[in-house]
C-alpha cells in the first residue's frame, strides 16, 4: 500500500454509506496506522432509505427513522456535508463547495484524493410540461414525503372549510404521475391515510377525493410483471382510484391538469415520479459515460479506462454478468446498489494491497412492492404472490435491509405502536418555515410559500 492513500466516496446514498462502511472495516488496521483515509462528501448529513418514504408519508414510520446519520455509521471516515462541482481525475482532485465556503466568501476549494467513488445517485427526470416547476412536487427525498403529507391533510382542511365548490374539488382531486415504485407506493400509502383522516371530518367523506395515477405506458409496476402490474391496477381501481394507462400529463399551468387524452382536472396537487436520470455531476467528471449518461463501467466496479475511479449503483452502467443476452447492464435499484457498494469497496482494499480483484455477479431476485391498505405485490425467485402476504414480505424485506440494528429496532417499535393505536393525522407544515410567525411578529413579512404550494404550508 502507498504511504497514505487518500480515499474520496462522492454521495452518501445508498452505494456511498455502505461501500464507506466496508472501507473502513476493511481497511481498519490501515485506517489506524495512517497508512489510509477515507472522505465522504455529501449534501445531506444522512443516507435516506427511499423504501420508506411512502410509509414516512403516510406517518406510518417517523420520518427521522427512515434516515440514518452519517456520522454516527462512519466513526473512522471524515464526512464532509456539500456539493461535489466538478473532478478533475487527471489531476486527482475535486472542486467542493461547503456550507462554510458559501459564509465565508471563499469560494469552492479543491480535495486531493488517490482513489475516487463516485456515487452521486440520480435526480428526478422531469419533462417540459407547463406548470411543472411552479406546482409539481417530486418524491425521493425525506423533506419531499413530509412536505406532501403535510400538504395532503391541509387540503383536507381547505375542502372542509371553504364555501367555494371550485376550491373544494381542486384541493380533493390528487394527480400522482408516474406507475413506478415511487408513483405506486406513494399514492397507496397516501390515500390510505387520507380515506382514514377523513372520518375525523364532518363534511368530508373518502369518495369525495379524487385520486389519479398517470402512466404513460400500458403497464405500471413493470418490475413484477405483467400479471401483477394488471392486479395493482385493478386494486388501485377497487378503490376507486383513477388510473389513466397510456396517458401524458402534458400541462398542469394554473393548477389544471391537462392529460393527454383530453381530461382536464383543477387540482392543487401534481406529484411527479416518472422516473430518474443520472445525476448532472457525472458530466462534469470527464469519465466515459454511456448513452444514458451513466459512468461506463467494468464487472469490478471500475470505471472503464480511468485507473482508480470506481463507481456503483444509480450511476454506473456495469455489466449484467448473469444475463442470458450478453451486453446488457444491472437494474439501477437499491437490490443491485448495496451489493455491488460491497464488491466496490473489496475491490478497492484489495487494489490498495495489490491482491486480484472480483467480478460482480448478482441474479434479480425479484421485487415487492406495497400498495397500502395492507395491501401488496411481489415476484420473487419466480413466485407471484399478492395481497397481505405481499404486503407483509414488503415490510419483511425493506426491515431487514435497513441499516443498523437501532433503525431496524426503531422501524419495529413504530409499526408495532401503529398496530395498537390510531393512525396520527396531524398536519406540521409550519415546521417548513418555522421563523414566519416570529418574522410576522417582529414588524417582517413572513418568507413562506405561496398558499395551496405542495411544499408549504396552505
Amino acid at each position: 500500500m502507498k504511504e497514505r492513500a487518500r480515499i474520496l466516496v462522492v454521495g452518501g446514498g445508498y452505494v456511498g454509506m455502505y461501500t464507506a462502511l466496508r472501507l473502513q472495516r476493511r481497511l481498519r488496521d490501515e485506517l489506524r496506522r495512517g497508512e489510509a483515509e477515507i472522505t465522504v462528501v455529501s449534501p445531506d448529513p444522512y443516507m435516506t432509505y427511499q423504501p420508506f418514504l411512502p410509509e414516512a408519508a403516510a406517518g406510518s414510520i417517523s420520518p427521522r427513522h427512515v434516515v440514518v446519520p452519517l456520522r454516527r455509521v462512519l466513526g473512522r471516515c471524515q464526512v464532509v456535508v456539500g456539493e461535489v462541482e466538478a473532478v478533475d481525475h487527471t489531476a486527482r482532485t475535486a472542486t467542493v463547495t461547503t456550507l462554510a465556503t458559501a459564509e465565508e466568501g471563499t469560494g469552492a476549494r479543491r480535495l486531493p484524493y488517490d482513489e475516487l467513488v463516485l456515487a452521486p445517485g440520480s435526480v428526478s427526470r422531469t419533462l417540459p410540461v407547463p406548470g411543472l416547476a411552479e406546482h409539481g412536487v417530486g418524491f425521493k427525498t425525506v423533506e419531499e414525503a413530509i412536505g406532501l403529507r403535510n400538504h395532503v391533510l391541509e387540503q383536507l382542511d381547505i375542502a372542509s372549510s371553504t364555501r367555494d365548490p371550485a376550491v373544494r374539488d381542486a384541493a380533493l382531486t390528487f394527480v400522482f404521475v408516474g406507475g413506478g415504485y415511487a408513483g405506486v407506493e406513494a399514492l397507496g400509502e397516501l390515500e390510505d391515510m387520507a380515506r382514514y383522516a377523513a372520518r375525523h371530518y364532518h363534511n368530508v367523506a373518502p369518495d369525495d377525493m379524487k385520486w389519479v395515477l398517470v402512466e404513460a405506458t400500458g403497464r405500471v409496476l413493470p418490475e413484477v410483471g405483467a400479471d401483477l402490474g394488471r392486479y395493482t391496477v385493478t386494486e388501485l381501481r377497487r378503490r376507486n382510484i383513477d388510473v389513466r394507462l397510456d396517458t401524458r400529463l402534458e400541462s398542469c399551468a394554473d393548477r389544471i391538469a391537462v392529460l393527454s387524452d383530453g381530461t382536464r382536472l383543477p387540482t392543487r396537487t401534481v406529484v411527479w415520479t416518472a422516473g430518474v436520470r443520472p445525476h448532472p455531476l457525472l458530466a462534469a467528471t470527464g469519465l466515459p459515460l454511456d448513452a444514458r449518461g451513466r459512468l461506463r463501467c467494468t464487472a469490478h466496479l471500475a470505471v472503464e479506462g480511468a485507473p482508480h475511479a470506481w463507481a456503483a449503483g444509480d450511476a454506473a452502467a456495469v455489466p449484467d454478468t448473469t444475463a442470458d443476452q450478453p451486453g446488457g447492464t444491472c437494474a439501477p435499484n437499491a437490490q443491485h446498489a448495496v451489493r455491488q457498494a460491497a464488491v466496490l469497496a473489496d475491490n478497492l482494499a484489495r487494489t490498495l494491497r495489490g491482491e486480484p480483484l472480483e467480478s460482480y455477479a448478482h441474479r434479480h431476485a425479484g421485487s415487492v412492492a406495497s400498495l397500502g391498505f395492507h395491501q401488496g405485490v411481489a415476484h420473487v425467485y419466480g413466485r407471484k404472490v399478492k395481497g397481505y402476504p405481499a404486503w407483509f414480505m414488503h415490510r419483511a424485506y425493506h426491515l431487514s435491509r435497513m441499516p443498523t440494528v437501532n433503525r431496524k429496532a426503531r422501524v419495529l417499535a413504530e409499526w408495532t405502536l401503529a398496530g395498537l393505536f390510531k393512525r396520527e393525522i396531524v398536519s406540521l407544515g409550519s415546521l417548513e418555515h418555522p421563523r414566519a410567525e416570529f418574522e410576522l411578529a417582529a414588524g417582517g413579512k413572513p418568507s413562506q410559500e405561496p398558499p395551496g404550494n405542495p411544499k408549504g404550508s396552505s
